[in-house]
């Protein structure tokens, strides 16, 4: 498979590293310094016990990388829109799109089993430019459960993590996802495939909602938020109201907020791509984690006090930074 990565950041170049060195044909979309650093050196990818340097192809130019097999699409939500127009001529109606992405997708309700499938998130897509570009009969779903970050241009460390969740969307075939699947294992990363991938995606949601934008806030890892009992008794509240919202979705989860606390405590003092992101000086990616379960919310007849107090206090700690 020929396959496209848009999105030279920590994971764009984690998986186009990976997948180079298992002698996939990888094209990356880059710009800037990272463009220039990758036409000269490759893809570096760091770990606590080995490191990789594999050669890709790359250009800011879409027409010049040509038509893919699969997209996989690595940028803030906030940023797709205009990444899948700069990408538009990698994608043909057989073309694979895998967003490994954060937070809710554009086609997350197209597919939910009520009445809810009729409204489109305008939160993550305000023109409806993912939907027609992106379709969702395309879509390979992907939930990533890793922690890297850039050094430099083209350069990442991985710190923990390997796991890549993948699941139809919508109507791809499972011939066409086992190929995926081969091409992730194959490169050593712990693939599996699942059977409800909008699941999968509201159970990450459902933690990081909550960890991500109140590390950024307080500039505190996970481990200190968590043992403060005023902070996790509010981020549990955030998490029941995203329980209910999930159950009105098809997403119901069974889990009480301290048994997902549990998980989250025993991975230790960890910075949350959030985080990474406000230490940077980058914006911050507010519309997939909060503002879309918020608007689903609204679609359904939820009420989300504690989201929106949690909102509220990103959107102005977004805009005054």
């Amino acid at each position: 498979m020929k396959v496209g990565i848009v999105g030279a950041g920590s994971i764009g170049l984690w998986f186009a590293g990976r997948l180079a060195d298992a002698g996939v044909d990888v094209s990356v979309l880059a710009r800037g310094r990272t463009l220039s650093a990758l036409t000269a050196g490759g893809v570096n990818v760091q770990s606590n016990d080995s490191s990789l340097k594999a050669n890709v192809t790359v250009s800011d130019d879409a027409t010049t990388l040509g038509r893919q097999d699969l997209v996989i699409f690595t940028v803030k939500a906030h940023d797709l829109s205009a990444a899948a127009e700069s990408a538009e001529s990698m994608i043909d109606a057989d073309s694979l799109i895998l967003p490994a992405m954060n937070g809710v997708p554009w086609w997350f309700l197209e597919t939910a089993p009520s009445e809810l499938s009729q409204h489109a998130i305008r939160t993550v897509d305000p023109a409806g430019r993912c939907a027609a570009l992106l379709p969702v009969s395309q879509v390979v779903g992907c939930v990533v459960h890793a922690s890297c970050f850039v050094v430099e241009p083209g350069t990442v460390q991985h710190v923990m993590g390997n796991s890549l969740i993948l699941g139809a969307a919508s109507t791809v075939s499972p011939q066409r996802l086992s190929q995926v699947e081969k091409l992730f294992t194959a490169a050593k990363f712990d693939t599996t495939v699942s059977d409800d991938i909008r699941y999968d995606i509201w159970y990450k949601l459902w933690g990081n909602m909550t960890m991500n934008p109140l590390s950024a806030l307080t500039g505190a890892t996970c481990d200190i938020i968590l043992d403060e009992p005023g902070a996790r008794t509010f981020a549990s509240a955030v998490m029941d109201e995203a329980a209910e919202i999930g159950a009105a979705i098809g997403c119901e989860i069974t889990q009480s907020p301290d048994d997902r606390h549990a998980i989250t405590r025993k991975l230790g003092a960890f910075k949350t791509s959030m985080l990474q992101d406000a230490e940077a000086g980058r914006p911050l990616e507010i519309s997939a984690l909060l503002e879309a379960p918020q608007e689903i919310a609204r679609f359904a007849g939820i009420s989300t006090p504690s989201l929106d107090y949690l909102l509220g206090l990103m959107r102005v700690f977004n805009q005054a930074r």
